[in-house]
């Protein structure tokens, strides 16, 4: 009798640490939850530096932003979540430039600060694990439209101060992504650390001929995002 009670015990208390929580979590079609999140803008430039003799460095120098996101998941099978996460995304990328001087003077350096609030619209497709009580591993990819809120497109660039003109980017881009991520199962909701990379697809430089521009041949973005989701 006491075997068995002591059976029972450790059965029942083997039984309570593998709760599966949430059981019914992935029979909806539909759920809803938020995305906070923490980026790393950057770009990938094309240059050269020979239309410009006195040109001697081009750098970019990335910036930590924010984003805001609402997501909307479908359930398409076991293993398929379609998603959508409309976002509000604040950005920076710091664009450096050094020139040299012809008069025995100090070399000249520019700093250009392009900052950026995009509303992002990325639709991804992201391919789950098998739930293993309460977790998944999961892999997603997909594209992105982004709208620049405070894009300088249509920014003059008539001054002959060099300090007041602006690199032009257009309003309107559009991206790759491919990230990773795990699902945890809590009490009341899920909850998602995933890791992501969008990459700028086309040019986005408004090519204007100035002497920050001129070098440039091409400008692609380039963000790494840290996100947390939570899901009900």
């Amino acid at each position: 009798m006491i075997l068995c009670s002591s059976a029972f015990a450790q059965r029942n208390k083997y039984t309570k640490t593998h709760i599966n929580n949430l059981s019914t979590f992935d029979d909806k079609f539909m759920h809803f939850g938020f995305s906070l999140g923490i980026n790393s803008s950057d770009f990938t430039i094309d240059y050269d530096l020979s239309r410009n003799d006195s040109l001697k460095r081009l750098e970019v120098d990335p910036q930590l932003g924010f984003n805001l996101g609402i997501v909307t998941d479908l359930h398409l099978g076991r293993h398929f979540n379609l998603r959508f996460i409309p976002t509000l995304s604040f950005s920076q990328r710091n664009i450096q430039y050094e020139f040299q001087s012809f008069r025995g003077e100090a070399n000249q350096k520019f700093l250009k600060p392009i900052e950026s609030t995009y509303l992002d619209f990325p639709v991804n497709l992201k391919l789950r694990s098998a739930r293993d009580h309460n977790f998944v591993a999961y892999v997603l990819g997909g594209f992105m439209y982004s709208y620049d809120l405070v894009s300088q497109e249509d920014s003059r660039n008539n001054s002959s101060n060099p300090d007041d003109i602006v690199i032009k980017l257009a309003k309107n881009t559009y991206n790759y992504q491919v990230g990773f991520g795990f699902d945890f199962f809590l009490q009341y909701f899920k909850f998602s650390p995933e890791f992501k990379l969008s990459m700028g697809l086309g040019d986005q430089l408004i090519q204007d001929n100035t002497l920050f521009a001129n070098p440039i041949d091409r400008i692609r973005s380039r963000i790494f995002l840290v996100s947390l989701t939570f899901e009900g």
